[in-house]
């Protein structure tokens, strides 16, 4: 992506299909795109016609929106952004060019708070967004997660954003010294409209999941490789299945073929005994679906030397934060070694007694996440159209 737009070939947005245009979706990883996606397409089953241009990926130009750029072929995070800097600057200019020529009545940022905070301060010191007095109201779903690292952004949502959904019921509480309207919708997980993406088969194939980001897949994607491969050293009685967000990844992935897989796109269904996956989004799927595993967490150095700086949580993961004890070992820089990646292969699908406490922990995490929303985001998006 950030190869196309160089300064011969600035970035430029195309305008709105239908001439007018209702909301921008700005999303610019692959999970915000999926959770976007299911969002607006609830809105349109809801009260369709609503015309709506994004800044996403797959998820979103397959839900029937206009996309104007695809934002998830090349998501980095911490150091790696900085070497994409000029991009990012581009982007934030063409944004505000554009929603100050075609005012959409609502600008909805998803997730990626690093982006979409400095997007959002742009259109507020261009007078563009309700708070700065201008006519595009700014919403944003799945809010930054400023209960494990860097808290002061709260004030930055509440200066720049009008109304936030979240889909964590303890977000309410981070919010409560700010005036910023938040609701609680549900996570899109536990969704009864939501088709279960990972399912549990103790016959079933190993899950190999490395991640969305093609920075971080680079260093992770070896290790569960090896960890795997040294598992069928002993057990040579599961296949493995390496699902993956996009091409971009895609092309990552098939740089490390000493050892056969299956490779899936995201969106297909899959069945596991056991996982070996990245601290994303895919991990807390697994979760729910009572796939026992480990998080492996490899990055550049010093991404990860700041991030321990920043992050004040005893787990990256986000199920083994979510019930406060351990579901999924976690192994992070040095201490991801393939031998112990291996050992947590044999445990998961061999051991009755892991299984079964897997089985509970998914339970009370289905529970945790399944209390009563205050409306469901497709619900939320309709709302900020018509006020």
């Amino acid at each position: 992506m950030t190869e196309k737009y160089t300064k011969a070939h600035p970035i430029s947005f195309p305008p709105p299909e239908n001439g007018d245009v209702d909301m921008l979706v700005i999303a610019a990883e692959h999970s915000g795109d999926q959770n976007a996606a299911l969002g607006v397409r609830e809105l349109q089953s809801l009260q369709p016609g609503y015309r709506i241009c994004a800044l996403g990926g797959p998820a979103l130009k397959e839900s029937g929106v206009q996309l104007l750029i695809d934002l998830t072929k090349d998501s980095a995070i911490g150091f790696q952004a900085i070497y994409n800097w000029k991009f990012y600057l581009k982007l934030i200019a063409e944004v505000v060019r554009w929603v100050t020529e075609h005012r959409p009545k609502v600008v909805c940022f998803v997730d990626s708070s690093g982006l979409n905070l400095r997007i959002a301060k742009a259109l507020f010191s261009h007078g563009l967004i309700t708070k700065a007095g201008g006519p595009t109201k700014a919403i944003y779903y799945i809010g930054p997660q400023i209960w494990a690292s860097r808290a002061y952004r709260r004030f930055s949502m509440a200066k720049y954003i009008d109304e936030l959904a979240v889909i964590f019921p303890f977000d309410l509480d981070c919010y409560s010294d700010t005036d910023l309207s938040v609701r609680f919708v549900g996570h899109p997980f536990v969704n009864g409209n939501e088709t279960p993406l990972v399912d549990y088969d103790p016959t079933g194939p190993i899950l190999l999941l490395p991640g969305s980001r093609k920075s971080a897949v680079s260093y992770i994607f070896p290790l569960l490789l090896e960890g795997y491969r040294r598992y069928l050293k002993g057990n040579n009685d599961r296949e493995a299945v390496v699902v993956y967000p996009g091409e971009d990844v895609r092309r990552v992935i098939e740089r490390t073929m000493h050892t056969p897989y299956l490779l899936v796109p995201s969106g297909k269904r899959v069945v596991a005994s056991a996982v070996l996956t990245s601290s994303g989004t895919m991990s807390l799927r697994c979760a729910l679906a009572g796939v026992p595993g480990a998080i492996v967490y490899r990055t550049h150095p010093v991404t990860y030397l700041l991030g321990r700086l920043l992050v004040k949580v005893p787990y990256i993961g986000i199920a083994n934060f979510l019930l406060g004890e351990t579901m999924y070992p976690e192994y992070i820089q040095g201490e991801a070694a393939p031998s112990k990646l291996a050992n947590q292969l044999y445990s998961s699908i061999h051991e009755s007694e892991r299984i079964a406490k897997v089985r509970m922990q998914a339970e009370r995490l289905r529970t945790l996440l399944s209390i009563p929303s205050q409306g469901s985001v497709g619900e939320w998006f309709a709302e900020n159209l018509i006020k």
